[in-house]
């Protein structure tokens, strides 16, 4: 996050209650790279999901990112997303890692849509079409 940070405005934002991913989130952000902390009732309901809907975010698009282990989190802007696979208290999980290279690239482009889809699809980040 610390890297990021210098890159972006970092959020975290998730459909869980804030109640339960307060404690998670202090774990994670001790530092507090992130802008802000976003919660169930920051998204979207929407068919029955939440979604996570960056256009309430204030923020152009060009410049947004979503990372999210979730396809239907980012229904509303799969031009933006980062999909990654989901974690399961695996201690060796370093995919996150595996994204800087990208995320640093990105950050110096003029809309991140136009390069997301280059090597984004099929709901993966396809990393040999990313170099």
């Amino acid at each position: 996050m610390k890297r990021m940070s210098k890159c972006y405005e970092l959020v975290i934002y998730t459909a869980s209650l804030s109640k339960y991913a307060d404690p998670v989130l202090d774990f994670l952000d001790k530092e507090k790279y992130c802008a802000y902390w976003l919660f169930r009732e920051h998204c979207t309901f929407f068919n029955g999901i939440f979604v996570k809907d960056l256009s309430r975010l204030d923020r152009d698009l060009e410049n947004s990112i979503i990372i999210d282990n979730s396809p239907t989190s980012y229904f509303f802007h799969t031009e933006c997303a980062l999909p990654i696979t989901s974690w399961y208290d695996d201690p060796n999980d370093d995919e996150l890692t595996w994204l800087i290279p990208i995320l640093e690239s990105l950050s110096r482009v003029d809309d991140v849509r136009n390069y997301i889809k280059l090597f984004v699809f099929e709901d993966k980040v396809h990393f040999a079409k990313a170099a």
